[in-house]
C-alpha cells in the first residue's frame, strides 16, 4: 500500500486536471487547435488518460487487489502527463516545480517490485450478476465458436464463417442497441450500453476480426435509425436488424475524404420515386456479406453547404462475393434514360483484422427509393447528425474491443511467460518480465473500467466527449500491449505459430477506424477541452 503521507489519489487527479484546464485555457490563448495540434494531441492523450484514472477509482474501494491496480494506472497516468510536459512548461502554462505534487507518488507506484506484484491478474471486472451471466455466454461463445476458426481466417484471409452469424443471431448479439418492442433487448436502461460493451470485449477476446465487430454495424445502424429515422423505417428495419435477417455495412469514408466526412462527394440525385447515387466508398467492412448498406451521400449540390448538405441512405443490396463483387441494377421503367445500375466492390488487403473484409465502393446509377432516405424529407441536410449518433456509440464499442484484444495478448504473454524457460528459469521469474505483465494488467482494467462508465454516462444521455477519450486512450494503449506480449514471446511472437502476432497486427487497425487517432484527438477531444476552458 502506498505510505500514509501520500496525498490522496482523487486529490492528485483533481491537481492534474488542473494543469489539463489550464493547458486548454493557454491553447485558447494562443490561438486554438489548428495552430498548435502538436500541442491539441498531447493535451488530449494526457486528458484521456487523467479521465480513465478517474474511472477506475470506483473500482479502487473494492479492494486491496483492486486499489493497488488503480493506484499503479494512476501512476502510470502522470507518468505520461509529465512526458508530455517536459520542457513546454510554458507552453503549458505551469511552473517548473509543477510535478513536484505527483513525485513521490508516481515514484512510489511505479516501483518494479510494485508493478511486478500484479502480473498475475489483471483483477476481476465486478460486474452485477445479470452482466456476469452475460459475459459469461458471450465468453463460451468466443472460446468454442470464434477462436476454433480465428487463426485459419486469419492466415487464409477467409470469410467470417456463417456458423459464427448463425450463433450471434441464436444469441441475440445483433439486437443488443434495438429496442424491445421492435423484438431487440433494448430497454432504454443503463443496462442497454453496458451489455453491449460486455458482448463486444469477450467477442473480440475471440477474434477481433470474425467475433469482435460483428455487431458493431447493427448498433450503428440501430441508433442512426433511433435518432431519425421515419416511424415506417423503424419498424421495417430494427426486427431485421434485431433477428440478423438483414446484417448492414456503413458506407462512409470516402478516398480522398477519410475522418473529414464533411467533405464528401458521393451524391444522391433525385429522379422519380428516389435517388439516383454515385461516387466512391472506400474502407466498407462487410460490404459483401452485407444485405444493406447505410451510406452518407450530399443531396445539396452546394459543396458551401458541407455537413448540411448531407444525406442517410439505407441501400438494399444482394449479397456479394467476398474477394470481390459487381452488382447490377436493371434500368427502371419511370426513368429510362438512366441506364443500368453498377455496384461494385473491390477488397482491400490489410495486414491484419480479417474475415470481415473492406471494399472500395463504385457506386454508378444505383436507384434507392424514396423511403430508404432515413427520416424522410425531413431527414434531407440531417444525414450526417444521424450517422454521428451511430458513430459515438461505434467509439465506445471500439474501447470495448481494444479491451478484449488486450485481454488476450495479456492472457497469452502469460500463459507463455510461465511455460518458457530461459537460461533455466521460467520468463515469469525475471523482474521485467513481471512488470511488463503488471503495467498490463493495470492498463487492461483501467480500460475496462473506464468504458463501462462512459457506457453508463451514454445511457444517461451524455458522455459523448469521454466516448472519444476511450476510444483514443484504450487503442493506443492496445497497441503496446499486444506489442509487449508479442515480445514475451521473442522469435516465436513473430512466427505465425501463435496468435499472439495476429493480435499484434490487429490492434493497430482500432486507432485508425471510427475516427483516426490524430483527427479524433486534435477536432473532437481538444476542440472540447478548449471550448470548455
Amino acid at each position: 500500500m502506498a505510505p500514509t503521507d501520500h496525498p490522496d489519489p482523487l486529490e492528485l487527479i483533481d491537481r492534474a486536471q488542473a494543469v489539463l484546464d489550464g493547458a486548454a485555457a493557454s491553447l485558447r490563448r494562443l490561438g486554438g487547435v489548428d495552430a498548435h495540434e502538436t500541442f491539441a494531441y498531447d493535451l488530449a492523450h494526457g486528458a484521456s488518460a487523467i479521465a480513465t484514472a478517474r474511472a477506475i477509482r470506483a473500482y479502487a474501494a473494492r479492494g486491496a487487489l483492486e486499489t493497488h491496480l488503480a493506484d499503479a494506472f494512476l501512476g502510470l497516468a502522470l507518468n505520461d502527463l509529465a512526458t508530455r510536459v517536459l520542457g513546454r512548461e510554458d507552453l503549458w502554462g505551469v511552473t517548473p516545480d509543477w510535478f513536484s505534487h505527483f513525485r513521490d507518488f508516481v515514484a512510489h507506484e511505479r516501483h518494479p517490485a510494485r508493478l511486478a506484484a500484479l502480473a498475475d491478474t489483471p483483477g476481476p471486472r465486478h460486474l452485477d450478476p445479470e452482466f456476469e451471466m452475460a459475459a459469461a455466454t458471450f465468453h463460451r461463445f468466443a472460446l468454442e465458436q470464434v477462436r476454433p476458426h480465428a487463426e485459419h481466417v486469419h492466415r487464409a484471409n477467409a470469410d467470417i464463417p456463417e456458423s459464427i452469424i448463425d450463433g450471434l443471431r441464436d444469441l441475440g448479439g445483433f439486437g443488443l442497441s434495438v429496442p424491445e418492442e421492435f423484438g431487440g433487448f433494448a430497454t432504454g436502461a443503463e443496462s442497454d450500453y453496458l451489455a453491449m460493451v460486455v458482448a463486444t470485449e469477450e467477442l473480440s477476446w475471440g477474434s477481433l476480426g470474425i467475433g469482435g465487430s460483428l455487431i458493431t454495424r447493427p448498433e450503428i445502424m440501430a441508433r442512426a435509425l433511433l435518432s431519425g429515422g421515419t416511424p415506417a423505417q423503424r419498424a421495417y428495419w430494427l426486427p431485421r436488424l434485431a433477428e440478423g435477417t438483414s446484417l448492414a455495412a456503413i458506407a462512409v469514408t470516402e478516398p480522398d475524404f477519410g475522418s473529414d466526412v464533411a467533405g464528401i462527394t458521393t451524391s444522391a440525385t433525385r429522379v422519380p420515386g428516389g435517388w439516383r447515387l454515385r461516387g466512391t466508398k472506400t474502407w466498407c467492412t462487410f460490404a459483401a456479406r452485407a444485405d444493406v448498406l447505410v451510406l452518407l451521400a450530399r443531396t445539396d449540390p452546394d459543396r458551401s453547404r458541407a455537413h448540411r448538405g448531407l444525406s442517410l441512405f439505407l441501400v438494399d443490396k444482394e449479397r456479394g462475393d467476398g474477394h470481390g463483387f459487381v452488382l447490377h441494377q436493371d434500368p427502371r421503367p419511370d426513368d429510362p434514360t438512366a441506364g443500368e445500375g453498377r455496384l461494385e466492390g473491390r477488397p482491400i488487403d490489410t495486414i491484419g483484422y480479417r474475415g470481415m473484409h473492406s471494399y472500395e465502393l463504385s457506386i454508378d446509377n444505383w436507384f434507392v427509393p424514396d423511403d430508404h432516405l432515413v427520416g424522410g424529407e425531413e431527414g434531407l441536410g440531417r444525414g450526417f447528425y444521424y450517422q454521428m449518433a451511430g458513430f459515438e456509440n461505434g467509439r465506445l464499442q471500439t474501447a470495448a474491443r481494444a479491451v478484449g484484444v488486450m485481454q488476450a495478448a495479456y492472457e497469452a504473454a502469460l500463459d507463455y511467460a510461465r511455460s518458457r524457460v530461459v537460461f533455466g528459469r521460467a520468463l515469469i521469474d525475471y523482474e521485467l518480465t513481471r512488470v511488463t505483465l503488471g503495467t498490463m494488467a493495470a492498463i487492461i482494467q483501467g480500460s475496462r473500467q473506464f468504458a463501462l462508465e462512459v457506457a453508463r454516462l451514454m445511457a444517461r444521455g451524455t458522455g459523448t466527449l469521454e466516448a472519444s477519450m476511450a476510444k483514443a486512450y484504450v487503442c493506443r494503449a492496445a497497441e503496446w500491449v499486444t506489442r509487449e506480449a508479442l515480445q514475451i514471446h521473442g522469435g516465436m511472437g513473430y512466427a505465425e505459430e501463435y496468435p499472439v502476432s495476429r493480435y499484434f497486427v490487429d490492434a493497430r487497425v482500432l486507432s485508425i477506424f471510427e475516427g483516426a487517432d490524430e483527427t479524433l484527438s486534435v477536432k473532437v477531444i481538444a476542440r472540447r477541452l478548449v471550448e470548455g476552458a
